[in-house]
């Protein structure tokens, strides 16, 4: 066990603090796109400017582009002040979801429309249903994504299964990020900035004049925010604190005007504590479990102030936390080749590596405390384990490690009336993690008088569980726009289609720190349980767009996705599940009225939701080859719902230019998923510890059927420098975040408690600046900005879970951030 780090802000000096970076895990190139602009609004004002995506591989307007495409430019970034993806999960696109995995925000689960959710992101056994990529390249693990963002061009989320040419895990669409390239000139970009809760924060990036048909690029950047919730533990990390630094360094060579080599390595490091799970509600109703027992009250310890329904400030009581470090290093090389005027061929090679530790005790208090008593109907408790002394505090660690290789050519250009992409990709991946679940902390008596604590010796506690999974995916696709000339060229007609052929060869190697034992025809079987995976899928496209004028495009879209199948590493078989497939139809229609100071973007959809991977847990107990067996950890399997789940639902995002300088712009998301009724595969408590042969509702996670967002941003010019405002408000209708309701009727499948849903939330965020102030003949630019997340200080729990006989638990969103930052462009 590694130390824990200090709890106090340890200083650093802004010179120093300059030099030092973070950045996304990735420095790799695979376009030649020109960033969207930075300002919504043309330089002379005459109107809205033109966002430039990638979404078909190569640049194009988004306007003209048949793709449901939400983008945030680098400048929306600055005024929300987003650090990392982590930053998006308030809404700024409302049909985005992203939330940390449990109280982890080193690994996220993120979705689109609702699809692509799995609620345990962080196995190597499994994928997830959104892809996430960096210039081209895709990222093939949750953990890690945390990391700062540092000189992004732009953020495209590309929304419905883009299946033929972003390939497998993308079903519910694409999290594109595109990076600024090396200019050839000489350019200096530093911002230093500090706020509350001792955050400080300062970038660099830095141009350097070409030479030699070479031009170079540094980025640099280093993120700090102490925690926010007191950890009591003088010894011990505060809650939900982060610490992101990292550097990277790019080379660009064009010897010719038709060719050009790219090659960058990045380091970086991604240091974060959890969330902190406060107790809600004390617990009431059934047991949980069918191993729970009633709790003498003479074995109980009173702690006071355990119960705390307000978003806190402090924990009731220490725990040890140390912080989740994810490390990340990546080498990339790509080649852009124009053969002809009119045909462009791609070669993108990229290696990452990753390691990701996580030390989890953000539930301290939720596994203190029982239901209270008739003698003391008011009062929480340290939960009674065994005869005394009484453990509590449950802290999980779960380290991984990653590392991935990737060689995709393209081809891209045009034949007479046909635009086409064709390409190849070979990816593989090795991944292995283990975990502890243990507790950490006891009382001091055993008759539960006391309630003096202490920590547990928890340096050798065994690994209860390790894998390993090797996966091999090739692909090739090809898609092409025909425009046929019939009424003055105005239908494009799109065709496109992706073969992919994935193989996960997994091993369970460790279950209670030993090989793991399974019955096999009555006999126990001790060893390695090895699973293969192995999957081939052809995934087809089909739209049909229509130029009604200059500037109203309408499109209807069939397109299908999917994610790859897995083994569960939780699972005591390493139990294996099926492939999840999308297929779905939309229509959309991207607008520009008065002269391109309204813009008007919507879009609908629908669709067959096939074979969808759920989690279920039980405690202590499983059902293996017909045999219970035993455990003494949480257990979980993947399963594949029956039938066929139905998704639908509406988007919508206004801009308008109404005045010189002012800017509105509005975005809703309505989604709603429909999962088939589906039978848990552990005992329940209540069915004589069988399993319920009725198949149960299932509830959409990390969803929130309506969503919003809004902005206002304005620029006066002044005499020496422009004044800058930007306001936006986020909200969303709440969310679910386990499949299923906690105790269910044994015999009817009726629901006897319910799962509570998260409560809505809307957050609102600000910026003021001073910018492009002159600084004399050197032709720096000085910038001075306040900024503030949360501005109303707004709380709501956006996590929220309940167990019967245990009470109701959640994660609250951020407290209001606050700061000044000061930044030079020379």
């Amino acid at each position: 066990m590694t130390t824990c780090y200090s709890k106090h802000v340890r200083s650093l000096s802004l010179a120093s603090v300059a030099m030092l970076a973070i950045g996304l895990p990735l420095t790799v190139h695979a376009q030649t796109a020109t960033a969207s602009a930075t300002s919504p609004v043309d330089e002379d004002g005459s109107g809205l400017a033109d966002i430039i995506v990638t979404a078909q591989k190569r640049s194009e307007n988004n306007q003209t582009t048949p793709i449901a495409i939400s983008v945030l430019s680098d400048k929306a970034l600055t005024d929300r002040h987003v650090q990392s993806l982590v930053d998006l999960g308030d809404g700024a696109i409302p049909s985005l979801r992203i939330a940390p995995f449990f109280s982890r925000p080193g690994a996220l689960i993120i979705n689109v429309r609702g699809i692509g959710v799995l609620s345990d992101s962080n196995q190597p056994g499994r994928d997830q249903g959104v892809g996430v990529y960096v210039d081209g390249v895709y990222l093939g693990r949750p953990q890690g994504l945390g990391t700062a963002l540092y000189d992004v061009a732009s953020i495209e989320v590309l929304k419905g299964p883009q299946g033929t040419l972003f390939g497998r895990n993308t079903e519910g669409g694409a999290l594109s990020i595109v990076t600024k390239r090396p200019s050839g000139t000489f350019k200096a970009n530093t911002t230093v900035g500090f706020g509350n809760y001792g955050s400080y924060l300062a970038s660099t990036h830095i141009d350097l004049p070409e030479v030699a048909n070479l031009s170079a690029k540094f980025d640099g950047v280093v993120s700090y925010r102490g925690g926010m919730v007191d950890n009591p533990l003088a010894s011990a990390l505060d809650f939900n604190s982060y610490d992101k630094r990292g550097f990277r360094f790019e080379v660009l060579w064009k010897p010719a005007a038709n060719f050009s080599a790219d090659f960058a390595v990045d380091n970086s490091r991604d240091a974060t504590s959890t969330l902190y799970q406060q107790l809600l509600s004390r617990g009431a109703g059934l047991a949980a479990t069918a191993t729970a027992s009633a709790i003498p009250a003479n074995r109980l310890a009173n702690i006071p102030n355990l119960l705390q329904p307000r978003r806190a400030s402090t924990a009731p009581f220490g725990v040890p936390q140390q912080a989740s470090v994810g490390k990340n290093e990546g080498y990339h090389f790509d080649m852009i080749l124009d053969v002809a005027p009119k045909l462009t061929l791609k070669s993108i090679t990229a290696y990452r590596a990753l390691t990701q530790t996580q030390f989890d005790n953000g539930s301290a208090s939720p596994t203190a405390q029982t239901a209270p008593t008739t003698a003391n109907p008011t009062a929480s408790f340290l939960l009674a384990t065994s005869n005394g002394p009484y453990q509590f505090a449950r802290y999980s660690l779960a380290p991984t490690r990653q590392n991935q290789f990737s060689q995709e050519v393209q081809a891209i250009g045009e034949l007479g009336r046909i635009k086409f992409v064709g390409g190849a990709l070979y990816f593989l991946e090795k991944v292995q993690d283990s975990a502890q679940a243990f507790n950490t902390n006891q009382s001091t008596t055993e008759d539960g008088s006391g309630i003096a604590l202490r920590q547990i010796d928890f340096a050798n506690q065994v690994v209860q569980r390790a894998s390993h999974v090797t996966t091999t995916s090739i692909g090739a696709y090809g898609q092409g726009i025909y425009t046929p000339p019939i009424a003055g060229d105005i239908f494009h007609l799109t065709l496109g289609g992706r073969y992919s052929n994935d193989r996960k060869d997994g091993t369970l190697f460790t279950v209670n720190n030993a090989l793991p034992v399974l019955p096999v025809n009555g006999v126990n079987i001790s060893g390695p349980i090895k699973r293969r995976i192995s999957t081939s899928r052809f995934d087809p496209m089909v739209n049909l767009a229509i130029d009604a004028s200059d500037d109203v495009h309408l499109y209807g879209k069939w397109s299908t996705g999917y994610r790859s199948g897995g083994a569960n590493s939780r699972s005591l078989s390493y139990a294996s599940f099926k492939p999840e497939s999308v297929s779905i139809f939309e229509i959309g229609a991207k607008t520009e009225f008065f002269d391109h100071h309204v813009r008007l973007n919507v879009a609908a959809y629908t669709g067959a939701y096939k074979q969808i991977q759920l989690d279920y847990s039980g405690l202590y107990e499983d059902i293996v080859n017909g045999v219970r067996v035993a455990t003494t950890r949480t257990t979980t399997d993947t399963v594949n719902a029956p039938g066929t789940g139905r998704v639908r639902g509406a988007e919508a995002e206004l801009l308008i230019a109404p005045a010189e300088g002012l800017t509105l712009s509005a975005s809703y998301a309505y989604n709603n998923v429909t999962i088939p009724k589906t039978i848990n595969p552990f005992p329940l408590a209540g069915n004589n510890n069988q399993v319920l042969q009725v198949p149960i509702r299932v509830y959409q996670v990390y969803t929130p059927e309506h969503a919003a967002s809004g902005a206002i941003d304005y620029e006066l010019p002044l005499d020496r420098f422009k004044l800058r405002a930007h306001i936006d408000g986020n909200y969303d209708s709440g969310f679910y975040v386990n499949y299923n309701d906690p105790v269910i009727d044994a015999r009817t499948g009726a629901i006897r408690f319910a799962q509570p849903k998260g409560e809505p939330g809307f957050v609102v965020n600000g910026r003021l600046s001073a910018a492009d102030i002159d600084l004399g003949p050197s032709g720096a630019k000085l910038s001075v900005a306040v900024w503030v997340r949360n501005m109303l200080n707004e709380q709501h729990v956006f996590y929220k879970s309940a167990t019967p006989g245990a009470g109701t638990t959640g994660f609250f969103n951020d407290f209001r951030t606050f700061g000044l930052e000061a930044n030079i462009k020379f």
